[in-house]
């Protein structure tokens, strides 16, 4: 059995007017009628020898255009019900906005049994969500990603970043 590949993201936030996560919605027919449980922090797998910061960056520019900058925090590794492990950085950018978006985009066949291949966004749009819609949209595995950043932003992010 192959392993599961390691995935890096950025949970992107602002404090004003509330606490809000950045959260963006996949793309593709699998996901187009799903909402409540199907956003997600940008975020992708871990490429073979690359550093795991980079890959979280790399992959949140990919789904989202945004090439982010600024102080970013480090939150614990969050392993997923897929066993997959999910290495989360935070970083707030309270400018951004959803609507300006441009996901990468992946092809696949569709129909499927078609033998047609279509092309389509990695991420078909993102918005902001405050800290009670977002524990909804949220996929299950991801809350305690979440959960990590608001216990460092209540503790100030006065401790040090532990090493993983």
């Amino acid at each position: 059995m192959a392993k599961r590949k390691d995935s890096a993201g950025l949970v992107i936030f602002r404090r004003a007017p509330e606490l809000a996560v950045l959260l963006v919605h996949p793309g593709g027919p699998y996901w187009t009628r799903k909402d409540d449980g199907a956003w997600s922090i940008p975020k992708g797998e871990i490429d073979v020898g690359e550093d795991k910061f980079a890959a979280a960056r790399r992959e949140a520019e990919e789904e989202t255009g945004f090439a982010l900058k600024g102080k970013f925090m480090r939150l614990a590794p969050v392993r997923q019900p897929s066993g997959k492990v999910i290495h989360p950085w935070a970083l707030e950018a309270p400018a951004l906005d959803p609507a300006a978006i441009k996901s990468c985009t992946f092809e696949m066949e569709w129909p499927p049994r078609s033998g047609r291949t279509a092309e389509f966004p990695e991420v078909d749009r993102a918005a902001w969500f405050d800290w009670d819609e977002a524990q909804v949209k949220i996929l299950v595995g991801q809350r305690p990603i979440l959960d990590g950043l608001r216990t460092k932003l209540e503790r100030g992010n006065r401790e040090p970043d532990p090493a993983f």
